[in-house]
């Protein structure tokens, strides 16, 4: 009976983190790349672990390359959306073949038993031939060969901007197994989800060509690591091998140009940062501009989140608008300076929320998106000096306009799920980017800045969900914020308090405020009288449980708690109604209230 008691004391003493798991999968890729037909082959080693409770019995690959063909799902997808996806600039229905792009796997081996597969465009299905248990190890093998497509999204081959290949999403991944059981959602050009782990990747093309890749490059004695005398090294064919290890990462991404100018640039604590850009005279200087400004953002990133966790970072001149990778990012390099680096910082923060916080994007896009949108925006503005009074006012503006368009759909819905292409875009960045910057004025600018970090050095290197964000929020904050969270993200509830009147009483004033939409959030008023004297009141909120510190300069008078059964509350002035010049609901303007008009109260002249 003592045993038992103790057992039981220890299961509830023990947090629910412990009970985090996750898979893990090492890849050893071979591939070798024609430029003159855009076709490729490659022999893939895959050694699966299985750290699940689950006895597992299929495994699935993604097959991204087979969504760029006509009659694909992607491309059925589009063309029955509400609204244009305006991210795919070309039909997809319109591609000759040689413009289209595959991925086709053959001879699939487990520990050297071939296994039934069955082909699902852009997933593989696979039947094993032995279970795998819990603990378990077992090695695929295979060969496969593909196609780049033209480029479309993200991937691909003759950008117009004139990049020979940008290879993402290019070799038979992994699908994630998590505890939410099997990722194996179609590709319809949305979003990614990766098993951790460690490449070993070497890419043979002609030796004309310079490779960025993910990882480090384990060969640069052979083939020039300054490029400039690649040409020089001794090949076979004409051709040459480029040998990268990509430690600790969920995805391996390279691009491939003739013309590249490869740069390097000191970045903070010893990373290494890397510039990849076409040899044209309109960009370079805006390119080596970058290069100091990329320092300063990932030492913005690593003071305010943690510290950039391997060695190296390459900035691609890539195919397609901006896209994150492993320890890289692609993105169009043609652009005004200002875009330059806004979408450097953007892609840089990935390396942070995706890339070390590996959520699941096609469930939970926002805390991806969102999150990278509220730190490089703030982080764009440290760098170029914007010094502006609200930086976050246009992801404000574009959560405002989805609120009361009458097409938003809870932000828990998934990616590939939205009925409006225009709704996932602005409810993955403007809304998760409000998300973020309210829970600042939830809890204080300082308690989030502790939350982020204390988010990442827990959640590093793992897949978090949303209420995993929130434990820790609540647990540097000491309020209760489920709340917050379920109003926020599994509804399309919105927030909008008023300044119903302004009552003169024998001692003072009575202000009546009302609560006109369902979210619930406590409020900041700010009350400015004719002397010139102003007085800040606070109202939390009973499901908070508590109150924020007070972050301002001015102090504030703490009053009761609003229970949110009730819509109306009752806010007590001690000065009389003709001393009183203004009142405002939220002067910090971080309250998302989808009606600014009715938050302010002003006495007439």
């Amino acid at each position: 009976m003592k045993k038992i008691a103790f057992l039981i004391a220890l299961w509830v003493s023990t947090p629910l983190f412990a009970q985090y798991w996750q898979q893990a999968v090492d890849y050893t890729i071979a591939v070798e790349l024609d430029a003159a037909t855009a076709q490729y082959v490659g022999t893939e080693k895959i050694v699966y672990t299985n750290n699940s409770p689950e006895t597992l019995r299929k495994v699935f690959f993604h097959q991204y390359f087979n969504a760029f063909q006509p009659g694909s799902e992607m491309a059925v997808r589009l063309k029955t959306t509400a609204d244009r996806n305006r991210r795919f600039k070309v039909n997809i229905d319109s591609l000759r073949p040689e413009q289209q792009g595959y991925l086709k796997v053959a001879g699939l081996k487990q520990d050297g038993v071939l296994l039934k597969t069955i082909d699902s465009e852009t997933i593989l299905e696979v039947e094993l031939n032995r279970p795998l248990a819990p603990g378990e190890q077992t090695t695929f093998e295979m060969s496969f060969e593909g196609q780049v497509p033209d480029v479309v999204r993200r991937a691909g081959k003759n950008s117009s901007e004139g990049i020979a290949f940008s290879m993402a999403q290019w070799y038979p991944k992994m699908a994630e197994y998590d505890y939410e059981g099997w990722n194996s959602d179609p590709y319809t050009g949305r979003e990614f989800h990766g098993v951790w782990g460690n490449f070993d990747v070497k890419i043979t093309l002609d030796k004309a060509y310079t490779v960025a890749g993910s990882g480090y490059l384990q060969n640069a004695d052979k083939i020039g690591r300054g490029y400039s005398d690649r040409k020089k090294a001794k090949s076979k064919n004409g051709k040459i091998t480029w040998h990268f290890i990509a430690p600790k990462v969920h995805d391996f991404t390279w691009a491939a140009d003739k013309d590249y100018i490869h740069d390097t640039y000191p970045g903070p604590n010893g990373v290494t940062l890397h510039f990849f850009y076409k040899d044209n005279p309109d960009i370079i200087d805006n390119w080596k501009k970058l290069q100091p400004l990329t320092a300063e953002l990932m030492a913005y990133f690593n003071e305010k989140i943690g510290p950039y966790p391997y060695k190296q970072y390459a900035v691609v001149h890539g195919g397609d608008g901006g896209m994150e990778y492993a320890m890289l990012t692609l993105i169009t390099g043609n652009r005004k300076f200002g875009s330059l680096v806004g979408v450097t910082a953007h892609e840089l923060a990935h390396s942070w929320f995706q890339h070390v916080l590996a959520t699941n994007e096609t469930k939970h896009e926002w805390m991806d998106e969102g999150f990278t949108t509220y730190i490089s925006t703030l982080a764009k503005d440290h760098v170029l000096k914007e010094n502006k009074d609200f930086p976050l006012e246009s992801s404000y503006r574009g959560y405002i306009n989805l609120a009361t368009s009458g097409v938003e759909m809870p932000q828990a819905t998934n990616a590939n799920r939205y009925a409006h292409n225009y709704a996932y875009e602005s409810t993955a960045y403007n809304k998760g980017a409000v998300f973020l910057s309210q829970l600042g004025y939830v809890i204080g600018k300082e308690k989030l800045e502790e939350t982020l970090q204390t988010y990442y050095d827990t959640w590093k290197f793992k897949h978090p969900l949303p209420n995993d964000f929130r434990v820790i929020a609540e647990r540097v904050s000491g309020l209760q914020l489920q709340w917050y969270l379920t109003d926020w993200t599994q509804t399309t509830n919105t927030i909008d308090y008023a300044i119903d009147a302004i009552n003169a009483q024998e001692k003072g004033t009575e202000v009546v405020l009302s609560r006109k939409q369902l979210m619930p959030m406590p409020l900041e008023i700010l009350v400015q009288l004719k002397d010139g004297t102003s007085e800040l009141h606070y109202i939390p909120i009973s499901l908070m449980r508590g109150k924020k510190e007070n972050n301002y300069t001015m102090e504030w008078t703490v009053q009761p708690d609003w229970k949110y059964a009730h819509v109306n509350y009752r806010l007590v002035l001690k000065h009389p109604k003709d001393n009183i010049e203004f009142i405002i609901i939220d002067p910090s303007n971080l309250m998302a209230d989808i009606d600014k008009e009715n938050n302010y109260y002003a006495a007439e002249e």
